[in-house]
């Protein structure tokens, strides 16, 4: 019972401070830089993590694909078809999101949990500052804004990642085969409904985290728990969030 009552006093605590954060900003023009910093923060600096990890599972995936699809009954173009749905439906958006939890949730919420301790809150709240829209708002719009990006590209290096272990490894499948799989019965439905989900996860890891920082309480351990706090509670809602945008849009 105490589990729950814990679990229902959090959400409400999360729905009320999104009220603060997306009430209306004092003066929209420091809105708008501190969102292209936060772009920066939060979305380039996560290019190299997202190439470097989505290269090698579209190698992969390519390598597993032609594995399990070796027989004389399946056509060889399938293993290309396979690795492009793979990507675009579920590594590309729902495992990237998983990593950026990782990465973007524990720097939120360790930053945001620090400079509530060091009481830099405190002193935004007195001179009239909505802190919490201060703090979190811009972080949101960014990574709403630029993840879909990260999803598009990690898309793109996956499939560069499939050619280039095709191309150093003739014995998979013919180049030619592969490419025909690519282009096969595409869905462009499925790259909407990737985008969709990015967008989503975007919002859940930069809020949830946002808000374990806000309410960290104590010294710097209370920081890095607050951290990992975020990134699990952040992952676990992005898989139950995974499921439901699944079961809504492509059942």
């Amino acid at each position: 019972m105490n589990i729950k009552m814990n679990l229902f006093q959090k959400i409400g605590q999360y729905l009320i401070l999104m009220g603060r954060v997306f009430s209306k900003p004092e003066r929209w023009s420091i809105y708008r830089k501190r969102i292209v910093v936060e772009m920066e923060s939060l979305g380039v600096n996560s290019i190299g993590i997202v190439a470097i990890i989505s290269v090698f599972i579209g190698a992969v995936l390519t390598l597993q694909m032609s594995l399990n699809l070796d027989n004389a009954f399946i056509p060889p173009y399938l293993i290309g078809y396979a690795t492009r749905e793979s990507l675009v439906l579920e590594f590309s958006s729902t495992i990237v999101a998983l990593i950026l939890a990782g990465k973007v949730g524990s720097n939120i919420a360790s930053e945001i949990g620090t400079m509530i301790i060091t009481e830099q809150v405190d002193a935004l709240e007195i001179m009239g500052i909505n802190s919490a829209s201060y703090l979190m708002l811009p972080k949101i719009v960014a990574a709403m804004l630029f993840f879909p990006f990260l999803t598009i590209l990690s898309i793109g290096i996956g499939v560069v990642g499939a050619y280039m272990i095709i191309t150093f490894n003739p014995s998979i499948m013919s180049m030619d085969d592969f490419l025909t799989g690519l282009r096969f019965d595409f869905e462009p439905l499925y790259i909407w409904y990737s985008l969709i989900k990015t967008v989503i996860f975007a919002f859940i890891i930069t809020s949830i985290s946002g808000y374990y920082g806000y309410y960290t309480k104590g010294n710097s351990l209370e920081v890095g728990r607050a951290s990992t706090k975020a990134v699990v509670s952040s992952c676990i809602t992005v898989l139950i969030f995974n499921l439901l945008i699944t079961q809504l849009m492509l059942t």
